[in-house]
């Protein structure tokens, strides 16, 4: 199996921002990078798997909720480097909006813990910016629909 840290290419992984109503998902990060960070579901997309099926599961696998994905809210890169420079962990996330089906989130997977957040208070939750701008990108693309 690759290597997350210290990869050899870039790892293609997703990031879910879930819908219930006024809501969106989060989750408190259990593992690296930003482990202990609330932000998106998601992570990692399987070999012979849609973006659309990866977002399902990796919310399911986190939270246990059921949802329908139905559009990509944009692209983002994310690259960390260690303290001598070297790239750590290299992603490229497809972002995707999702409605969820029904039920309350319960952690389980990566995640630490997992939150409905009132979209006006994601800002106070969320600490990468990168999330909150997609999650503001989201929420415009919902508007517009």
């Amino acid at each position: 199996m690759a290597r997350r840290e210290y990869p050899d290419r870039p790892w293609v992984g997703v990031g879910v921002v879930v819908w219930r109503g006024d809501e969106v998902l989060l989750v408190k990060r259990g593992r690296p990078p930003r482990q202990g960070q609330w932000g998106l579901p998601g992570g990692a997309q399987k070999l012979g798997e849609t973006v659309f099926e990866a977002a399902a599961r990796e919310v399911l696998e986190e939270t246990g909720l059921i949802v329908q994905p139905y559009d990509v809210v944009t692209v983002v890169d994310g690259i960390n480097h260690d303290s001598a420079g070297a790239v750590e962990y290299h992603y490229t996330l497809i972002e995707v909006a999702a409605n969820c089906r029904g039920g309350e989130p319960f952690p389980q997977d990566d995640a630490e813990a997992a939150a409905w957040v009132r979209f006006d208070q994601v800002e106070t939750w969320v600490e990468w910016n990168e999330s909150l701008r997609v999650i503001y990108l989201a929420a415009e693309q919902r508007r517009a629909r």
